[in-house]
């Protein structure tokens, strides 16, 4: 079968076609909760407001000093099972982590912008059940942030959310606990002691931010209490006004060692139930997995099916992507005017890149399976069973290497001071820029990864630099380069699926079996 050639990398590719076909399907619009693969790590997320004594929580839940667990704000903490000790910064824009220290006194490596992750290995029995994670304040997350953190729950199976006994639920946290709550994601709820111990808020009820939801104090002035129950009970009282559908959530009350052995043997208990059920999911040999896959005796024109398939999907996923981007820029605005200032753009801006890059993996991704499924349908005359699916899939990841040589796939897009996008290729670099890491993909491409070099940290926090006009003219040059970048990047990678999967289909066809 005759291929075209590469689409050229100093401009983006124009393709034109039919953008009604249903092979993409119903492409994601936003980063949400997935399912977790089967060989997905299990892992708690732990998220809550600031003042709630979260690191303490977890500090103890570990057996560690809390100053272990300090990460660069805006930063995630990725704690695992290690025999030695071990910490590490990942930055987007560098191959390889900056390491230093993992005891208490171990200063920071200095970093010319925080690290989208920062991970501590320690001995620790608990971490051979799950990994723990600590993510940003509730309040510093924004929109894009949430989003990361929905799929990051997902994939790790468990939300750990740790507020105080005088915090009232904000209507971000209701939005993002709603989110969660009708999704297999287990949600559990440590309540730790306000600043005068476990009193009731100032006003004597528990109340929900911005829900408009309270909940009277249980008993009466001439009543015994326990305080520790009342105050628990009437956080719970006041979730569930909101999300009633997390009624089946675990709550802990938390303040010191003892209180929190209940919390680590129900965090236990879930890793196992939930380690069982991954491990049944995939059956040990795949459908098809082996032997020989007849093609159908009349295939069609497979091939001009699979040229359009493969500019309908590209098209539509630059037009969705550029519609993010016109958002993200309106965002950014509304950050330098109403907001943090200048000072705060960079920060909101690599959030909001860590988030359109899951959009746009998933999307190619979603993408991409469509076409194989529908293309191989066709040409083997009935939808492949999932062995089938699969080794067509690692048969096209196999020769993508032969259609893309000196365009490698597997590379960072970097936004500079200069509101230009540098790249930078390698999995390891790929691997710097996520805030929770991927230990194995069975997609066919490499994530997309988008982030801010540390220069934009330099530039825009500069003392005396907060000229709002240059810093919406910098924002929008910035959106407008990642753009075109990701318009570069959509178009190459379709085309190299287009040959590749057209080779396979091809060999298919001529020998009358599939030799993947």
């Amino acid at each position: 079968m005759k291929q075209g050639p590469l689409p050229s990398v100093d401009s983006p590719d124009d393709m034109t076609g039919p953008t009604d076909l249903p092979i993409c399907g119903p492409l994601p619009t936003r980063v949400g909760v997935s399912g977790a693969a089967p060989d997905e790590p299990l892992g708690v997320v732990a998220v809550g407001p600031a003042g709630a004594e979260r690191r303490a929580v977890l500090a103890t839940l570990l057996e560690l000093d809390p100053v272990m667990l300090t990460v660069p704000a805006g930063s995630w903490l990725v704690v695992r099972d290690a025999k030695v000790p071990t910490r590490a910064a990942f930055v987007p824009g560098y191959r390889q982590p900056h390491s230093y220290g993992a005891d208490r006194d171990a200063a920071g490596p200095a970093l010319a912008r925080p690290p989208r992750r920062v991970e501590l290995s320690v001995p620790q029995p608990l971490l051979r059940h799950f990994t723990l994670v600590d993510v940003p304040d509730t309040a510093t997350l924004g929109v894009s942030g949430t989003r990361v953190l929905l799929e990051a729950a997902g994939r790790a199976g468990a939300l750990l959310f740790v507020i105080a006994a005088d915090q009232a639920f904000t209507a971000a946290e209701l939005n993002l606990l709603a989110e969660v709550a009708p999704t297999s994601v287990e949600v559990v709820f440590a309540v730790t002691p306000g600043a005068a111990g476990w009193a009731p808020l100032a006003d004597g009820t528990a109340t929900t931010e911005g829900a408009g939801a309270s909940v009277p104090p249980v008993g009466g002035a001439e009543t015994e209490v326990d305080a520790v129950a009342v105050t628990v009970e009437a956080h719970r009282a006041a979730l569930l006004a909101a999300v009633p559908a997390l009624a089946g959530a675990r709550w802990f009350p938390v303040d010191g060692a003892d209180t929190a052995a209940d919390l680590r043997r129900a965090l236990v208990g879930w890793a196992s139930r939930e380690g069982l059920q991954r491990a049944s999911v995939d059956p040990p040999v795949l459908p098809g997995q082996q032997g020989r896959v007849a093609v159908a005796a009349d295939p069609g024109d497979w091939s001009e099916r699979l040229d359009r398939h493969t500019r309908s999907c590209a098209q539509r996923i630059r037009q969705h992507l550029a519609l993010e981007l016109a958002n993200i820029h309106l965002r950014a605005v509304q950050e330098i005017v109403f907001g943090v200032g200048c000072a705060g753009l960079p920060d909101l801006l690599d959030r909001e890149m860590a988030a359109l890059s899951l959009l746009a993996t998933a999307q190619c991704d979603q993408a991409v399976r469509g076409i194989m499924t529908d293309v191989a349908s066709q040409v083997l005359g009935a939808p492949p069973a999932e062995g089938v699916r699969r080794r067509i899939a690692a048969a096209v990841q196999y020769g993508l290497a032969d259609h893309r040589p000196g365009h490698e796939l597997d590379k960072v897009l970097l936004i500079t001071s200069t509101a230009g996008v540098a790249e930078l290729t390698g999995l390891e670099a790929i691997d710097a820029a996520a805030s929770y890491p991927v230990a194995s993909r069975d997609e066919v491409l490499p994530p997309i990864a988008v982030a801010l070099s540390g220069g934009c940290w330099q530039q825009w926090r500069t003392p005396g630099n907060g000229d709002h006009s240059a810093a919406r003219a910098w924002s929008q040059r910035a959106v407008r380069e990642v753009e075109l970048g990701l318009s570069r990047e959509i178009s190459r990678r379709f085309e190299v699926i287009r040959l590749s999967l057209g080779v396979v289909l091809s060999d298919a066809v001529d020998h009358g079996i599939l030799l993947a």
